[in-house]
């Protein structure tokens, strides 16, 4: 994938001021780092094993770059200067030649494995290089620089960082500059770590020294989207303006706290991208005049990382990146919200009290699009979720008198809004749109995937089906006092949690999981 240039902005310019922008999002999104007294520098050449379409080709992997000297629990510390350089033979060089391919660049993605005592966490060390001449024969040469997100010990133990699997992205670099290369022909390259690789690829031991502040949980590497904690993990004093916590929420297990479970388990792993968060709200019934709660419910994201888009053309204004990501609901392992009760007065004089619960049908899809103004920074940040939800009664009761409404009393549809891209988006689902701004240096405002925020819409109740027992049919009753266009939706998500790189409570950083890695803030819904 190749990052849309500017005309304006000669290449290397270009090029520098964007690794530096990407740099200045990630560094919003995580606390500030700690300094260390000195450094220590690694260079290490390791053997790895490259899959590419001719066949396994041996290559060479050099990683450079600057380690503090020691860490202490709780502190964040960036590696600095961090270059990928892999050194291709002339085989590997032989699979890029042809048609009038004259340069090559290159972008790098390298696992780094995190460990701290038993706890371990996965880093992406990204990187990108300028164009370099394609020889007819003979070896090649691409380094890759990048900055990479910053890392927390987490306990009083020494950190380690292993490299891992290599993924390697060729794209052509034309002589001419014009932006308009042709493919290499040579999709996305993944390199292995060889066996035989010293110290099976260890970089570095960063040594951990006493008086560390009392945090737990294993090193935090980055978040989703290559970024670390989010928006929202840094000191306290910052923090002032953002969502409220709901009353009694515990800063340790999750148990006792008065929502529904929103963990992973031994049937779904948690992933390093994983997220989850808790979602409230309300939603009108026009028809009855009035709102439905939504009690707190669990989502559980399978989270995505930002990429370049590359079917629209480079903005020269704006650094613009897209992200997808898919979730669902949870609740006591079923793709649905906890049952919630509504009480409405049906026809303006009769009270109607229904149970309900939401189903989810199919992909909950989350995206996001950021724009970040090359003059100032300024980041905006607009999401869309698409998600086919069907309405269940379970329960009803009119003026006090329970109805049988059946085992299958629900929407004969999913409830539908109108979607800002139908052709892309075919069929029926809820859309809910979030906006978010961020000035650098401050806090977000607004909703993004990873700090929460409110979301909204509008969607159409369908007809109802399937309600009632024997010879009583409930359908037209409810459609008649429920169903219909113009019901505004508004959700709050709360902070996401990352189970696999916690961000705990400390008396300098909010929490965002509980102790058994659960979401710890609970949203508060809002009108």
């Amino acid at each position: 994938m190749r990052a849309p240039r500017a005309a304006t902005r000669p290449r290397r310019a270009r090029a520098a001021f964007t690794s530096t922008a990407a740099f200045v999002v990630l560094a919003a999104l995580i606390p500030a780092t700690a300094s260390a007294a000195g450094t220590q520098e690694v260079d290490a050449a390791l053997p790895y094993v490259c899959a590419f379409p001719s066949g396994p080709v041996a290559a060479t992997v050099r990683i450079s770059a600057e380690f503090p000297q020691h860490t202490r629990a709780g502190e964040a510390f960036s590696p600095t200067g961090v270059t990928t350089a892999v050194e291709l033979p002339a085989e590997a060089v032989a699979d890029l030649a042809g048609g009038d391919v004259a340069e090559v660049r290159a972008v790098t993605a390298l696992a780094v494995t995190v460990t701290q005592d038993p706890a371990t966490a996965t880093a992406i060390w990204r990187g990108g290089s300028d164009p370099v001449p394609l020889p007819a024969s003979g070896p090649l040469t691409l380094t890759a620089t990048g900055d990479v997100p910053s890392v927390t010990g987490r306990g009083d133990g020494d950190l380690t960082f292993t490299a891992g699997d290599l993924a390697l992205g060729l794209t052509p670099g034309p002589a001419d500059d014009s932006g308009e290369g042709r493919a290499t022909g040579v999709p996305a390259v993944d390199c292995a770590l060889a066996e035989d690789a010293p110290d099976d690829g260890l970089l570095v031991t960063v040594p951990a020294v006493p008086d560390p502040p009392e945090t737990s949980g294993p090193p935090s590497a980055p978040a989703p989207g290559g970024t670390s904690p989010a928006p929202g993990s840094g000191p306290r004093e910052r923090q002032e303006g953002r969502s409220t916590q709901a009353p009694g929420n515990a800063p340790g297990a999750a148990a006792d706290r008065d929502v529904p479970p929103c963990r992973y388990g031994e049937d779904n792993p948690p992933t390093p991208l994983s997220l989850n968060a808790y979602v409230t709200g309300y939603a009108n019934v026009k028809k009855q005049k009035a709102a439905s709660y939504l009690p707190p419910s669990c989502v559980l994201i399978d989270g995505g990382e930002f990429q370049i888009p590359v079917d629209e053309p480079p903005d020269p204004e704006h650094l613009v990146m897209v992200l997808e990501t898919y979730g669902e609901f949870s609740y006591q392992g079923r793709r649905e919200t906890p049952p919630y009760d509504s009480t409405f007065l049906s026809f303006d004089f009769t009270p109607v009290k229904a149970t309900m619960v939401l189903k989810q049908t199919g992909p909950m899809r989350i995206d996001a699009r950021m724009k970040m103004r090359y003059s100032d920074l300024f980041m905006t940040t607009e999401t869309h979720v698409r998600v086919p939800l069907v309405a269940q009664v379970t329960a009803l009761e009119v003026n006090g008198v329970p109805l049988e409404v059946g085992p299958a009393c629900r929407t004969e549809k999913s409830l539908t809004s109108v979607d800002p891209d139908p052709a892309k988006h075919p069929g029926d689902h809820v859309v809910l749109y979030g906006k978010a701004e961020q000035a650098i240096g401050e806090d977000v405002v607004g909703y993004t995937l990873l700090t929460g925020g409110p979301l909204a819409g509008e969607v159409t109740i369908p007809a109802f089906t399937g309600c009632g027992t024997g010879d009583e049919d409930l359908d037209r009753l409810l459609t008649a006092s429920v169903s219909g266009p113009g019901n505004h939706i508004k959700q709050v998500q709360g902070q996401t949690c990352t189970p696999l790189v916690p961000v705990f409570e400390t008396p300098e950083t909010r929490g965002q999981c509980t102790e058994d890695l659960q979401p710890y803030q609970i949203p508060v819904a809002e009108r």
